[in-house]
């Protein structure tokens, strides 16, 4: 696979149409005494818990997300201090059939409820403002899945923060799976720092931390699937402790389709 760095801040170009616009740019904007709902726009996002029937965790869906009185519990909540949405997950949880590790995390829909399922083509953006409060050892912040157009269920891109700060990006090697990791970044546990993943031109990924940017060429075998975002506590670490775990906090969550 094809593979370039730059050290240069991305801009997506000017004729991008932003559809959606998530949540606030700062964390002093945001009400503490509100569910997230409140200050994020979650109208286009559905919640997986690590709560549920082995195999089957508990989904939240979009309608119940949104409002200042929307759905929050100890998995997903604003945190009363700085009004932060924050996602829980144990090391000891409910899992999907394709995952051994629990998650508190949001998964893309579409405003008329649908899952969202976006073609590689055109340009697509996520980007967040966080800080991982605590993490065992390492948890994913932020992906884009593979949707429909083949029997794979892995995702192109997944954003880890690992426990010794370091932050790492995995890009799938192909649709069956292998994944290559590179270190963008460096935040201490407890900092916060920012990330946009997008998607080019529908042949590049573009990551940026803090400013800075790499670039990775997709593999064609990725081609002919579409697309979702992926974003909050994906814990990469298991155990029988219900106490120990990844709890990531959000100040801005923001995508965009064009």
């Amino acid at each position: 696979m094809i593979r370039t760095r730059v050290l240069a801040t991305f801009t997506v170009a000017a004729t991008v149409a932003v559809v959606t616009v998530l949540g606030t740019s700062s964390a002093g904007a945001a009400d503490p005494k509100v569910a997230p709902g409140g200050n994020f726009d979650l109208s286009v996002w559905q919640l997986q818990e690590p709560v549920g029937s082995p195999g089957s965790p508990t989904t939240i869906s979009s309608s119940r997300l949104q409002g200042p009185n929307g759905f929050q519990d100890a998995y997903f909540y604003t945190d009363t201090r700085d009004g932060a949405m924050t996602f829980w997950a144990p090391e000891k949880g409910v899992t999907t059939p394709n995952s051994n590790y629990a998650r508190s995390e949001l998964r893309e829909m579409n405003r008329n409820g649908g899952a969202a399922d976006w073609s590689l083509s055109g340009s697509h953006r996520l980007s967040a403002t966080l800080r991982v409060v605590s993490v065992t050892s390492n948890v994913c912040v932020g992906q884009i899945h593979l949707g429909s157009g083949g029997s794979s269920t892995k995702p192109l891109v997944e954003l880890y923060y690992r426990s010794n700060g370091d932050i790492v990006v995995g890009t799938e090697n192909s649709p069956a799976g292998g994944q290559t990791l590179h270190t963008v970044g460096h935040v201490s546990v407890g900092k916060t720092w920012s990330y946009t993943i997008a998607v080019s031109g529908g042949n590049t990924i573009n990551l940026t931390v803090n400013g800075s940017t790499t670039s990775y060429a997709i593999p064609s075998s990725f081609f002919p699937y579409k697309q979702y975002f992926k974003a909050g506590s994906y814990n990469q670490s298991s155990s029988d402790s219900t106490t120990k775990g990844a709890r990531v906090a959000f100040y801005g969550l923001n995508v965009s389709h064009g």
